[in-house]
């Protein structure tokens, strides 16, 4: 994998991580168009340099995170069903799913439907965005829950479970915080996993481009997170939805 493609790379999984619209299916659809070869590597490097993007929250949130022990206990409940069922279905996924591009562009079209039609139909406004309230722990395992739903590429960790604490009455702000926060253990699980199953059949220049792709993700992160949090206080995630669908009509031409 060329330097010049770690570099792109990183940028896209640092801006597409936090945000509805799937960094994983990204990172796909992006190495079709730059003629990356489909390879373990490659499958295990847009795993791996996910560990930038959690670098990046740990930089954001470290004190709220290290600060109440009940939100510590909230987000592993919340991340026990995802380790659970990621570490059954992890080979089925990287096998059969990550280099299947109809599977990604099917999720980021359904996906791109269910947060149009529920930012239209289904969410209700807050009254304010003010709130800085914990999920309650039933609240927590079932956001685990609808968190699983993301093992598929691209589908979005971050959509599933922002629209899913949603649903189950979760506000706002304390669902998007709690999602990041979430992401945390998740996505440095499957690193983990997928360093531990791998890493052995990597060589020195792999490892090289891993750490570029880390350091890039990790700044271009720093900066989407702020700008996603921005964002939301006075819009919806519809725009989202639409970028989604716009998308797939865009891949298809």
């Amino acid at each position: 994998m060329e330097i010049l493609h770690t570099i792109i790379l990183g940028i896209v999984e640092g801006i597409t991580e936090f945000l509805p619209i799937s960094s994983t299916g990204h990172l796909i659809l992006v190495g079709e168009l730059l003629r990356i070869p489909v390879t373990e590597f490659s499958k295990s490097f847009n795993i791996v340099i996910q560990l930038g993007a959690i670098l990046a929250v740990v930089v954001i949130y470290w004190r709220r995170l290290f600060s109440s022990v009940e939100l510590l206990k909230k987000v592993f409940v919340a991340f026990v069903p995802t380790a659970v069922i990621g570490y059954l279905v992890y080979k089925l996924v990287k096998t059969y799913l990550l280099g299947n591009n109809w599977v990604v562009v099917g999720a980021l079209f359904i996906g791109g439907i269910i947060l149009v039609v529920f930012e239209r139909f289904v969410r209700k406004p807050a009254p304010t965005f003010e709130g800085n309230s914990e999920p309650t722990y039933m609240q927590a395992f079932l956001i685990g829950v609808f968190q699983v739903i993301a093992v598929i590429p691209g589908v979005s960790r971050s959509a599933a479970t922002i629209v899913g604490g949603q649903l189950i009455g979760v506000e706002k702000k304390t669902i998007v915080d709690f999602s990041f926060l979430l992401a945390i253990p998740t996505m440095a699980a499957a690193t983990g996993l997928d360093l531990l199953k791998s890493a052995g059949d990597f060589s020195s220049d792999q490892f090289g481009a891993l750490a570029i792709g880390l350091v890039v993700s990790f700044v271009a992160a720093l900066l989407a997170v702020k700008t996603f949090l921005a964002y939301v206080q006075n819009h919806s995630f519809a725009v989202f939805g639409w970028y989604r669908i716009v998308e797939l009509v865009g891949y298809n031409l």
